[in-house]
C-alpha cells in the first residue's frame, strides 16, 4: 500500500478563490454570447451557470479530498494501529467527515439558490441572490478550515509511511541500529538503501524482495532498539507493528564487535522473541572478529547463522 500519492491540501481561501474565479470567468462567456432573451432571462443564464460552476469547483476538490486518504474502515491491521499511533484517529475520521459534510452543504445552498433565482420575477433580486449564495457557501467552506489544516498535518505524516505489501510472505530483519541489518538486506536481496556509518542511520522501514520461483518474500529492515514502545519514535514505531502484524518469522542480527553490548543485544533478542514469533539469528561482521570461539559459541547458543548465504537458502524454505 502507497501513500505517497495523496496532493497537497490547501486552507479554504484557496479553495473559495478558485471556484469563484471559475464561476466568473463561466459568467463572462454567459455574459458574451449573443441572444434575443429578455434581461431578467439572460440574468438568470448566467447567474446559473455561475452557480453551476462554483457548485462543480467545490465538490470536486472536497470530494478529491475524501478519496485521496486511504479508507479507514478497510485498511490492513498494520496500517490501522500505525494511524493510530501517530495520528489523533478520531480526529481524522471528524476530519474526513467534516469534507463530506460541507459537500452536501454546497449542494443544498447551490440547489435552493439556482431555484431562487430561477423563480424570480425581478431582475434586481438576482444580484442579491447570488451574493447571498457567496455568503453561504464562504461560510461552510471558512469552517472547516481547521479540518483542512489537519487534514494536510496527518498528509505530511502519512506520507512518510512505508509502501508494505500486506497480503505475502514476510521477515523482518531486527536487532540494534548499526550492527548490520541494511547491508544483511543488500546481501539478502541486492537492494541497496543509504547506509551511514553512525546509529539510527535506517531512516524508515527499507522493503526489499527475495523471488523465490513465483513466490516473493518481503523483507522489511526496522529501525531502532525497539526496547519500549512509548518511548518510540513514529520510523520505530512502524518497526515495531510491522514486526508484530506482518512479519511471519523474524531475523535477529547480532553484532558481536561489541558497537552494542553483547548483554544488551541478547536482552533486546529475549524481548523481541515473547512477541512468539520464528526467530532466525544471523551473526555480522564476522570477519572482524578474531575470537573464533565468541563466533562458534554463540553458532550453539542460538543456532546461529554467519553466511548470507546460508541464511537465504534458510528462510527460503
Amino acid at each position: 500500500m502507497s501513500f505517497q500519492d495523496i496532493p497537497p491540501i490547501e486552507n479554504y481561501q484557496f479553495f473559495l478563490d478558485v471556484a469563484f474565479k471559475k464561476g466568473s470567468k463561466k459568467a463572462d462567456i454567459a455574459r458574451q454570447k449573443k441572444t434575443r432573451e429578455e434581461p431578467l432571462t439572460k440574468s438568470k443564464r448566467i447567474e446559473l451557470s455561475r452557480i453551476d460552476v462554483v457548485n462543480g469547483s467545490l465538490v470536486e476538490r472536497l470530494k478529491r479530498v475524501i478519496e485521496s486518504f486511504p479508507s479507514l474502515e478497510h485498511l490492513p491491521e498494520f496500517y490501522l494501529e500505525l494511524l493510530k499511533c501517530t495520528l489523533e484517529y478520531d480526529l481524522l475520521k471528524k476530519s474526513l467527515g467534516a469534507m463530506n459534510w460541507a459537500m452536501k452543504k454546497v449542494k443544498f445552498f447551490s440547489k435552493t439558490y439556482s431555484s431562487k433565482i430561477g423563480k424570480t420575477t425581478d431582475v434586481r433580486l438576482i444580484n442579491k441572490h447570488r451574493r447571498e449564495y457567496y455568503g453561504r457557501i464562504s461560510s461552510v467552506i471558512k469552517q472547516i478550515n481547521n479540518e483542512l489544516k489537519y487534514l494536510e498535518y496527518s498528509r505530511r505524516i502519512i506520507k512518510g509511511y512505508p509502501s508494505i505489501k500486506t497480503g505475502i510472505k514476510t521477515i523482518c530483519i531486527v536487532g540494534f541500529p548499526n550492527v548490520g541489518k541494511t547491508t544483511l538486506m543488500y546481501k539478502l536481496t541486492g537492494s541497496k538503501p543509504e547506509i551511514n556509518s553512525y546509529p539510527f542511520t535506517t531512516k524508515g522501514v527499507n522493503v526489499a524482495y527475495i523471488k523465490k520461483d513465483e513466490e516473493k518474500i518481503q523483507l522489511l529492515d526496522t529501525p531502532g532498539a525497539l526496547d519500549r514502545f512509548e518511548k518510540l519514535n513514529n520510523i520505530e514505531k512502524q518497526a515495531y507493528l510491522a514486526i508484530k502484524y506482518l512479519a511471519e518469522s523474524l531475523i535477529y542480527v547480532f553484532d558481536l564487535t561489541e558497537s552494542y553490548p553483547t548483554e544488551k543485544q541478547e536482552k533486546l533478542y529475549k524481548n523481541i522473541k515473547k512477541e512468539g514469533k520464528k526467530m532466525v539469528v544471523y551473526l555480522s561482521k564476522t570477519d572482524l572478529i578474531e575470537d573464533k570461539k565468541l563466533i562458534e559459541s554463540f553458532k550453539k547458543k542460538y543456532g546461529a547463522i554467519d553466511t548470507a548465504e546460508e541464511l537465504k537458502n534458510t528462510i527460503s524454505k
